[in-house]
């Protein structure tokens, strides 16, 4: 047995190893006896490996050292070859002069042009090598930083299992890869913005090499976000919150941030710095690659940083949501007073951090956007849903209506304190004007949801038109004097007052529906969405104006003028009561359109091709609206002009008919001024001045203006055809009687001007031909038989309204 071989050694898995492998393990280990010397075995060859590690490393420095010489080479090289082809281009323009030979031309045309594309195809390949290696670098040692980050978080993993989880894991020399990982990142994004903006072709380059980054990039991301919600928790956030109905307004909940101290302190800060660095690394490349798509994405406010700190408020603040969802007036005021209690931690620990971090984000702002969104989140899937399909239901549609305003109401009064939250340094951040008004808007689930906001147009305006009916039910809300009478409608806007309504002496009704529209408008006002506010206010304010208008027409149209009745004050009254809410809502509405935000949702609908109609309005918002009440004011306008004058057509037809008087001479005849005004006459003078009186007193004054010149002007045309239609011959004690009973009418427009002779052109001419002697007259025909510019004699002489055929009638019936 002693005599017996020591049996040799089998090697498990010899097909796995090489050849030269199983001959060196078979001369160590011909026997058992020999493994003892293993350990011994395995230091040397550990020792060997290092060695060819050292020589690796080496062996790739001399590589990159070598391949610079070359790249510092090929540049020299390429210098000379462009002087070269300078010099040969100038070769060229001195040998088109000169007498060349064939084969030099065809050297200079053929074969330099040829070696120019080739020097540029070479000099495209150095550039496409040197960028490869530059890139290949960057993203092996991007590689190697996120194994060694996965390396050490497993470490971190496994130091944490055995440790008080309220302490604070030391994660610092993790962040410091994390951020010498990113810093490579960002250099990468350096080049290939460089690449992207001027080698577009390379775009296989660029395709690789943000699928190997993105994949280094899922590697760090999840690794970054637990150990940052690791030390959150470590720091006792989120803290308890308010769990009863009753929510205390003087005491704030507890704020982790500011209780942080030391090292706590210091560890959360390199955590959020890092988030920061990773979130501005994503946001690079996004918008870098949908540059190069050419989709140009809205990039949504907030901060990853915020986002874990109100994702566990989130969870938690759900449970108490739920109980109170048929009283959300107990949501929403948990919500604000979450987000007043820790804004003022956020913005003091917070803002100096990413200030640090170098992204132009607000930390009061992101805070409000990710609280918003959580509030948002809720009502969405849990109050909005609910309400929407009840109100499909006939049945339940009564009973949702409330519940649907108030709601309504809860958030615009929400929306409006969080805008007075950071609405301190918004003028600090122009550029975030749209994306925070987006961010801090709970109506922002509107925008999402036009089906709902069709519902809730349709419910402001069945409110609204609910409301006009009550102003509506007694005659008071017509009155146009300056009383003031309580209305049965919410003050609470008046700002957009500019003139008051006893300027335009309205009926108390104008103002009514006025702040009735408002209020609409103002509940849409902190829609994020343009097209969204366009579609409400068009759906809700903009319909309303147009019922309210209609009431206005029947009203106008129930109106019967009686031109023989003498006590047609109150219908005067009423109509000038509609001209003066016609003019006052006319004037509310242009001032609305000049408003700046009226005039950004104009620009906005017709950039959406929303059809406008020609006007001299078009630039209004309300252009339509107000063309229609400057119509309804036109043609009512026309009927009191048109009762006025017909009035005074009835009355003075007798007056006009039978001028005997005018013919009578008398041998001692008075003045004109001692006349009395023909008794005839008087009673159509007396009714033009009441009606004028009546109308002055209740209609506003720039209409009236507008009214009493019409007026002037219509009986000034109406006394000359009178005149000239008539048959009597005027004679010296006639033309006074006539001047008497025309002053007589100058005397009713003597309170609104001062020389109203000046608005009668017409019966001013007459009687001034009326007036002349008979020389003066048979003069002046002369003078025009004999001048062919009659207008302009007729103008020296005083004549200007009145043409020559005229004037001869009038001549005719003058009688000497």
């Amino acid at each position: 047995m002693a005599s017996m071989e020591a049996p040799s050694i089998v090697l498990p898995g010899h097909r796995e190893l090489s050849p030269a492998l199983l001959l060196s393990l078979e001369e160590h280990f011909r026997t058992f006896q020999d493994l003892s010397g293993a350990p011994d075995l395995a230091s040397e060859l550990i020792k060997s490996c290092s060695d060819l590690e050292a020589d690796l490393t080496l062996l790739r420095r001399k590589l990159i050292s070598l391949s610079v010489s070359w790249i510092s080479r090929s540049f020299a090289a390429k210098s000379t070859l462009r002087e070269m082809t300078l010099s040969l281009q100038n070769l060229s323009l001195y040998s088109s002069r000169c007498m060349i030979n064939k084969k030099i031309r065809k050297m200079l045309g053929e074969d330099l042009p040829r070696l120019g594309k080739e020097v540029q195809r070479i000099d495209t390949i150095r550039h496409y090598a040197e960028t490869t290696l530059q890139l290949e670098a960057l993203v092996g040692d991007l590689e190697d930083a996120a194994i060694s980050v996965i390396n050490q978080h497993a470490g971190n993993m496994l130091s944490a299992s055995s440790s008080n989880p309220s302490i604070v894991i030391d994660f610092g020399p993790k962040h410091e890869k994390v951020l010498q990982a990113l810093k490579i990142v960002n250099d990468i994004e350096d080049v290939l913005v460089r690449v992207a903006n001027f080698q577009s072709q390379w775009c296989h380059l660029i395709k690789s090499v943000d699928a190997r980054v993105e994949k280094s990039l899922a590697v760090l991301r999840p690794q970054v976000l637990v150990d940052h919600r690791l030390l959150l928790a470590s720091l006792g956030w989120p803290p308890k919150l308010v769990t009863s109905k009753e929510i205390s307004v003087t005491q704030g909940l507890p704020n982790p941030l500011l209780l942080m101290q030391g090292e706590k302190r210091k560890c959360y800060s390199l955590s959020f710095q890092t988030l920061c660095a990773l979130q501005h690394v994503q946001l690079r490349r996004e918008e870098r690659q949908s540059d190069l798509l050419g989709q140009k994405e809205e990039q949504k406010i907030g901060l990853w940083a915020i986002d874990e700190l109100v994702s566990p408020i989130a969870s938690r603040t759900e449970h108490h949501f739920s109980k109170w969802a048929d009283q959300p007036e107990f949501i929403f005021a948990l919500a604000y007073k979450i987000t007043q209690d820790f804004i003022t931690g956020v913005d003091d620990v917070l803002q100096p951090l990413i200030d640090r971090a170098r992204l132009n984000f607000s930390a009061k702002e992101a805070w409000v956007s990710a609280m918003v969104q959580v509030l948002s989140g809720f009502l969405e899937k849990n109050v909005f849903t609910v309400l929407a399909d009840r109100y499909k239901e006939k049945s339940m549609k009564s009973d949702v209506i409330p519940s649907w305003l108030h709601l309504i109401d809860l958030i615009v009064d929400f929306d409006r304190k969080l805008h007075s939250l950071v609405s301190s340094e918004t003028y600090l951040l122009p550029e975030s004007g749209g994306e925070f008004s987006r961010g801090i808007s709970v109506l922002s689930i509107f925008c999402g949801r036009r089906d709902w906001l069709k519902i809730w147009t349709k419910i402001e305006l069945k409110n609204a038109w609910k409301k006009l009916k009550v102003e509506l039910a007694g005659e008071r809300a017509w009155l146009t004097d300056g009383q003031r009478v309580e209305l049965h409608i919410d003050t609470e806007t008046e700002e957009f007052l500019l003139s008051s309504r006893e300027d335009y002496k309205a009926p108390l009704i104008a103002e009514s529906a006025l702040k009735i529209a408002w209020g609409m408008v103002a509940r849409c006002q902190t829609l994020p969405s343009i097209a969204a506010q366009i579609q409400f206010i068009r759906s809700t304010a903009a319909r309303f104006l147009w019922y309210f208008f209609k009431v206005l027409l029947l009203r106008g149209k129930k109106i019967e003028f009686h031109p023989v009745n003498s006590d047609d004050d109150d219908i005067l009254v009423r109509i000038c009561g509609l001209i003066n809410a016609a003019r006052y809502c006319e004037s509310k509405l242009q001032e609305w359109s000049d408003d700046v935000n009226f005039l950004e949702l104009r620009v906005a609908e017709n950039d959406l091709d929303v059809c406008v109609k020609d006007s001299k309005h078009d630039s209004y918002f309300f252009s339509e609206e107000i063309n229609s009440l400057a119509e309804l004011e036109t043609n009512w306008l026309i009927e009191l002009i048109s009762h006025l004058l017909h009035q005074f057509d009835i009355l003075s037809l007798k007056y006009f008919q039978s001028m005997e008087c005018f013919q009578q001479a008398k041998e001692e005849s008075a003045a004109a001024t001692d006349m009395a005004v023909s008794i005839d006459f008087v009673e159509a003078l007396d009714a033009l001045r009441s009606g004028l009186c009546a109308i002055k007193k209740n209609l506003n004054p720039k209409d009236f203006l507008d009214l009493w010149r019409s007026v002037a002007d219509g009986l000034d045309h109406f006394v000359l055809s009178s005149v000239l239609a008539s048959e009597i011959k005027f004679s010296d004690q006639g033309v006074g009687q006539f001047r008497a009973d025309i002053q007589a009418l100058f005397c009713i427009f003597r309170s609104f001007c001062a020389r109203p002779e000046a608005f009668f052109p017409c019966i001013r001419d007459s009687l001034k031909l009326l007036e002349m002697s008979k020389e003066e007259a048979n003069h002046l025909q002369v003078v025009l038989s004999n001048d062919e510019n009659i207008i302009k004699c007729l103008r020296f002489s005083g004549i200007s309204c009145i043409c020559f055929d005229q004037v001869q009638r009038i001549w005719r019936k003058r009688k000497f």
